[in-house]
């Protein structure tokens, strides 16, 4: 089965929703920076305001993410777009409010839509057959790189030439609209009784950890790639004009990556180890951007590193699947969604603590290090982590 058995109008219209629903997202740190830049110590209070938005996402993928119900899942989500829309639109009303109603209400524009990305990403996949589920996933990967690649310059351009409060507003209308389309998606999806019966959800979620772990480990080396490359360039004595084009291109390689990998059915050795080799792969990518001296080298490192990410991200989520019941998929993402978002922190961290004794490229390799043990950890549970269907140790059969 190719990609034209999803050109049907479900499926256009979730892409629709999930543009609306993800587009907010990609659009809200930056928007909020440029938001507050010309305020007394613009940059560290918009810098602020998009750590709380950020916490607010973590804390709300972990907490409203199980509590996704497969029969009234549509509502549950309504609810938290809706609320997410009336977030941003506050903060787009009230640029000139102090700057602790802004970070409270960037936390709320955070935490409440939090469940959306792992409620719509399993609306995606339940209607569909399995042997469709691979190049659904590969689309859904293309159009979360499409909308990250697109955000900055659309926040850039309306903040810059219009009005700085018009990002956080238009946020807001995307929500808005995305709350509404979710009525021309399924209600949910089916719930498994069999899923019941064993563990409390809290233990079946934990039971992937490795395949988390996997999941902020390909993160951290996004933040590494954005955060040290302007850095990096100026070691180098390149212009820090091409952080913008690198960036760039490495968001289309990683759309055209996740095009490639859905085109074929499957792929040699299991899921897991497919995510850990192109996760491997990816690390040495960016070791080696660190230690290239000349911007082409640079530039082909960052390409195949967006190449491979995509299939790391395809791969963690389909091992997500493997591993855990039907009807714990959409909790699992959303905890997948929270986890990312720490490790992106974690590296954003590490980053800034290295980078204040030690040069870029250092900070990068050492970077590369902290992602190195987080793959190693993962490997080791991987090892002891069951499959579908298979009991957990020590939890006897069901």
């Amino acid at each position: 089965m190719g990609y034209r058995e999803l050109a049907t109008r479900p499926v256009l219209f979730w892409v629709l929703v999930a543009v609306g629903a993800r587009l907010p997202v990609a659009m809200a740190p930056l928007a909020f920076v440029f938001l507050v830049r010309e305020r007394p110590d613009g940059s560290a209070l918009g810098a602020g305001i998009a750590a709380a938005y950020v916490i607010g996402e973590v804390v709300g993928a972990v907490a409203l993410g199980p509590r996704l119900r497969p029969a009234r899942a549509r509502g549950q989500l309504a609810a938290g777009l809706a609320g997410g829309a009336c977030a941003f639109a506050g903060i787009g009303l009230l640029p000139d409010a102090h700057p602790v109603l802004l970070g409270a209400l960037a936390a709320l524009a955070g935490a409440v839509p939090a469940a959306a990305p792992g409620g719509l990403r399993a609306l995606l996949t339940a209607p569909l057959p399995e042997e469709l589920v691979v190049k659904a996933l590969s689309v859904e990967s293309v159009l979360t790189y499409a909308v990250w690649a697109a955000a900055p310059a659309l926040v850039g351009g309306l903040a810059l030439g219009v009005d700085p409060a018009l990002p956080l507003l238009l946020a807001a209308l995307l929500m808005a609209a995305a709350t509404v389309g979710l009525w021309a998606l399924p209600a949910g999806w089916p719930a498994e009784p069999e899923d019941r019966r064993g563990a409390s959800m809290a233990r079946t979620l934990a039971r992937a950890w490795p395949v988390y772990l996997t999941g902020a480990a390909a993160m951290s080396l996004l933040a590494l790639a954005e955060l040290v490359l302007p850095a990096l360039l100026e070691q180098r004595a390149i212009g820090v004009g091409w952080t913008g084009p690198l960036l760039a291109g490495y968001s289309v390689a990683a759309a055209a990556g996740a095009a490639l990998y859905g085109l074929r059915g499957s792929w040699p050795g299991s899921l897991r180890a497919q995510s850990l080799v192109l996760l491997l792969a990816v690390t040495g990518c960016v070791a080696f951007a660190a230690t290239a001296r000349s911007l082409p080298w640079i530039a082909g490192a960052l390409l195949v590193a967006g190449l491979l990410q995509a299939g790391v991200l395809v791969t963690r989520v389909l091992s997500l699947r493997e591993a855990l019941p039907p009807s714990a998929h959409a909790a699992a993402y959303s905890v997948m969604y929270a986890v990312v978002g720490v490790g992106y922190g974690g590296s954003a961290a590490l980053a800034g603590a290295v980078q204040s004794a030690a040069t870029p490229s250092v900070t990068v390799l050492a970077g590369v290090g902290f992602t190195l043990l987080l793959i190693a950890a993962s490997a080791l549970g991987d090892l002891r982590l069951p499959r579908a269907g298979q009991a957990p140790p020590g939890s006897g059969s069901r």
